[in-house]
């Protein structure tokens, strides 16, 4: 009697076990953000497939955490960080949840931005090699997540882009920074349009530091993770090997190529409306298309990114950064960005009503409103 008890009461102890090593591996799963050590490598896995892994609060605390432990770990050599799901790396911020934040003066609307950017220095300052695979949709908060890191890997399934202007934003997350450093003037020409860059594309145009065939990115990170403590130069020379061996797209010219010259004298222009006065007068397909374009974004957010850019091209990521805070508080406070994102992403009527409704109304002293000092409230980095 009292061994058919005791197995019983086993019996049941080890099905509530299993039950709960189940329930701690499902929750695991559903996490939004994996989290996990293999080889010598940091693994960083958005897991929002659905949403296209778009960065929300709670993520941005988890890897912000993750990243620091990790940095001091002797035994951690690299960070890899990718998407889940197989169609985006990150499609970007959460908006939605912004929006709704700002709307009723919600403290997530100072708090998003503010970690979100303390992330994206986290990774520009990183002691350990940061590589991002880049395989899929990559845009805004998911731009801030790679293209500051050591390592940024594109693949024929990259689609990137700073889509900000048409939602009455600016492409910030340190965009201020990277774009200015893109050659010629390729950076304010995709800050002001939301050009979308793909595949290939995306590493002619200085983003992404190598290209890897989509299909070989898994073998990739394996090989990745078996290093045996790896410096920064090992870890180029296998990236460098699959870039050498990936042949996805190779025939392809840069999309740009033909347009360089035109992007470069066109959108040299002393400020927005010398840009506009230059695409009118050119009077080609591809000034008449960008023309086209930027008229349909919001003005203020065109004239924030234009006095961004300018003023990043000499600022510290840090600095850049400090001044994006400043934008993005003013943006919260602002009509445009409400009004974009309802008409993109909410009703998608695609019709927003900007105000002011002219660039010629958006005027120094409202821009200057947007980079004034925040005071104790500035960002600390």
């Amino acid at each position: 009697m009292l061994r058919s008890q005791y197995r019983l009461i086993t019996s049941n102890r080890l099905q509530i076990t299993v039950q709960h090593l189940r329930m701690s591996s499902q929750a695991a799963s559903d996490a939004e953000v994996l989290l996990a050590k293999n080889g010598c490598a940091g693994v960083i896995t958005l897991n929002r497939p659905k949403a296209l892994n778009a960065l929300n609060h709670n993520m941005t605390r988890l890897i912000y955490h993750q990243l620091k432990l990790w940095e001091e770990d002797p035994e951690t050599f690299l960070v890899l960080i990718k998407g889940a799901g197989g169609k985006a790396f990150c499609a970007g911020g959460d908006i939605i949840a912004i929006t709704e934040a700002g709307k009723t003066g919600g403290q997530l609307a100072q708090d998003f931005f503010k970690e979100e950017y303390i992330l994206n220095n986290a990774i520009g300052i990183c002691k350990k090699p940061y590589v991002a695979l880049v395989d899929g949709i990559t845009m805004g908060g998911g731009v801030g997540l790679s293209v500051h890191g050591h390592f940024r890997v594109a693949s024929e399934k990259t689609l990137f882009a700073m889509p900000e202007t048409a939602i009455g934003l600016f492409p910030d997350v340190g965009g201020g920074y990277f774009l200015p450093r893109l050659p010629g003037k390729i950076g304010l020409f995709i800050a002001l349009t939301g050009f979308r860059l793909k595949g290939r594309d995306v590493q002619k145009a200085g983003i992404a530091t190598h290209f890897v065939d989509s299909q070989k990115i898994p073998s990739l990170e394996k090989d990745l993770q078996s290093l045996k403590s790896p410096s920064k130069e090992n870890i180029c020379d296998v990236l460098d090997a699959y870039d050498k061996e990936s042949t996805a797209g190779e025939d392809k010219p840069f999309i740009l190529a033909e347009h360089l010259d035109k992007i470069n004298s066109l959108f040299s222009g002393k400020s927005v409306e010398e840009i506009l006065e230059n695409l009118k007068q050119d009077g080609s397909p591809f000034a008449h298309q960008q023309l086209k374009t930027i008229l349909k974004m919001s003005p203020t957010s065109l004239k924030v990114t234009f006095r961004q850019l300018k003023n990043g091209s000499s600022l510290t990521l840090q600095e850049v950064l400090t001044m994006e805070y400043r934008i993005s508080q003013a943006c919260m406070k602002g009509h445009d960005f409400y009004e974009g994102v309802r008409a993109v992403l909410i009703d998608k009527d695609q019709n927003p009503k900007w105000k002011p409704e002219r660039l010629e109304d958006v005027t120094n002293e409202y821009l200057d409103s947007y980079f004034a000092s925040l005071g104790s409230n500035d960002l600390k980095l």
